[in-house]
């Protein structure tokens, strides 16, 4: 079952980019620009430069999405699991955002979230929503 409340959903929506954080032997992380959920919930990015991304998620599937707003300090962090996909449809949506700045999308990795942290500081940071 995914972990997104309204909230979560609103900042998903309002926010520029999301970092994806994946591993392998070392952490790596990268701000990702294009980007959806579907309407169950998954979290969608569609890969244009992602080649170490990849490679981690083929290796190790968990990842990490953090979401933040900088003038209130809300902030989550979305764990789960991701799978890498280049169905035509997904592509053909990637592309339909990627190729207004003349990219393309080459796949796309799903996140099924399956915890959510709260990064918002307070008395509740650090506790799963």
């Amino acid at each position: 079952m995914n972990k997104l409340d309204e909230k979560v959903k609103k900042l998903l929506n309002e926010s520029k980019a999301w970092i994806m954080s994946t591993m392998d032997t070392t952490p790596n992380a990268v701000p990702i620009l294009f980007k959806k959920m579907d309407n169950e919930d998954n979290l969608i990015l569609f890969d244009v430069f992602m080649k170490k991304s990849i490679e981690n998620i083929k290796k190790n599937s968990q990842i990490a999405i953090t979401i933040y707003n900088d003038e209130t300090l809300e902030g989550y962090q979305l764990k789960g699991t991701a799978t890498y996909s280049t169905d035509s449809k997904l592509l053909e949506e990637g592309n339909s955002i990627t190729s207004k700045m003349n990219l393309t999308t080459k796949g796309a990795v799903i996140v099924n979230v399956k915890e959510t942290f709260i990064l918002t500081p307070g008395p509740n940071n650090g506790h799963i929503l």
